[in-house]
Order: C-alpha cells, then structure tokens, then sequence
C-alpha cells in the first residue's frame, strides 16, 4: 500500500480542524436565550399596578447559565442582565429616553455599558488603532472596525429589538454593567433603576422603578467555599523549613 506524503496528510489534519472549528462556530451561532416570560413571573421585579407595567431584572453571574453568548463578558468583568418590562395597559410604551441603571449598595450609579465599552474592555488597544502595513515607500494603516463583530451580532440576538412596548405585551433585552471594581459580591444590597419610560404617544412619564436585587442572590444555590488551611494541613516549603 502506497502512504500518503506527510504534506498531504498535514494538509488533511488542517482540513479536519477547520470543520471542526466551523461546526462548532455554527453551533454556538445557533444558541438563543430561553424565551422571555412576563415580567411578574420572575424573582425580581417590581410591579406598578396602577399603571399596569412591570419591570424584571434576571441576572447572569455563571457563564455556564448564559453560555448562549458569543464572548466571555462575565469573565471580563461585565454583569449581564435580562431586563423584562411587561405592559399590561391598553397604551403602548416608548424606552426611548429610559435609563436603566445598576446602582450598587455604595450608591455607585453604573449605566449600561456601551457596544464601544464592552469592545474597549474584550479586545486589544492594538488592534483597535489598526494595523500598518510594512514593505510601502509610506506608511499605511488598515483600521479595523470600531466594534467587534461578535459584539454587535450578541447585541442583536439578545439586546432589546426595539424601543416600543405594545399594549398587552412584553419587551426584554440583555443590558451589561460594569462591575468589576465593586466588592463582591457585587449584587448584595444592589439595586436595577429604571426610569423615564413615556407613554408612546405622549403625557407624562411612569414613576420610576427599582427592583432590588437581593431577592435574587437569595434564591441563588449557595456555593461552597473551600475551607482555609490548618497548620497541619499546611505543606508548604516555607512551613516544612521552620520545623526543621
């Protein structure tokens, strides 16, 4: 039996690794966020009943409990939050002018952040000044695009689709807060505000709400915490040295 060259097999094994890559990059394409439930249906929310809207927040603290998004946000310091608002009057709603924010137990008010901050935080400055190319008689520079790609693709697939809450039906939409100088865990005694949501054709703004966010910590599985060392279970070089 004649063996195949070893270009020819390195060229195979390369091919075999790229379907593998494309498969799985298809599949984490193909990853959705479970559908959205009415707001009052989950941990925290808070509920405006006469004026017939509520407002839910559901964060995400496990990567492995949104892993539906294409980068790693949580990892890089971001909290994602589902926020649901439910408008069970017979008027639609505008979020054009709302404001959404995280305000922690210190009172730090961290808005949502940004396609351009998430960017700034996952990817290189390098790469976001471009990059030049060498062997010109001058200097040229291809500029990258300001936002990932992947970024936007997430903002689309789980960002809030529009701005209009129709009568009798709920909007939601991931928004991301930037909690990675807050004592952890960030979320105890935090807070999501939200205000300036408009009757869609006109008159005057709903009170705002503030759905606190301790509930939802509560309702969390409590994770265990490794137990601190003991002098006898102590194994360290240094230990052993001064026993000696």
């Amino acid at each position: 039996m004649r063996s195949t060259p070893p270009s020819r097999r390195r060229l195979s094994g390369l091919a075999a690794v790229a379907v593998l890559v494309a498969a799985h990059s298809a599949h984490a394409a193909d990853k959705k966020a479970p559908p959205a439930r009415a707001a009052g249906q989950y941990i925290a929310f808070d509920a405006h009943e006469k004026e017939h809207v509520t407002v839910a927040a559901d964060p995400c603290d496990d990567p492995k409990n949104c892993d539906f998004f294409r980068l790693p946000y949580i990892q890089h310091g971001f909290l994602p939050v589902r926020v649901v608002v439910t408008n069970d009057g017979d008027r639609a709603l505008s979020l054009d002018d709302v404001r959404i924010q995280f305000i922690s137990e210190n009172k730090d008010v961290i808005p949502a952040a940004t396609l351009e901050d998430i960017n700034r935080r996952l990817f290189s400055k390098r790469s976001a000044q471009g990059t030049k190319i060498p062997g010109l008689p001058y200097p040229v520079t291809i500029h990258h695009t300001p936002v990932d790609k992947k970024v936007t693709q997430d903002d689309t697939d789980f960002g809030f689709p529009s701005t209009v809450v129709n009568a009798h039906a709920s909007l939601s939409g991931y928004l991301f807060y930037d909690i990675r100088d807050l004592d952890d865990p960030a979320m105890r005694g935090a807070e999501i505000y939200v205000k300036e949501i408009k009757p869609l054709a006109g008159g005057q703004q709903l009170f705002a709400f503030s759905i606190p966010l301790d509930k939802w910590l509560a309702a969390q599985p409590k994770k265990e915490k490794k137990p601190a060392l003991t002098p006898a279970d102590d194994k360290s070089p240094s230990a052993s040295d001064d026993r000696k």
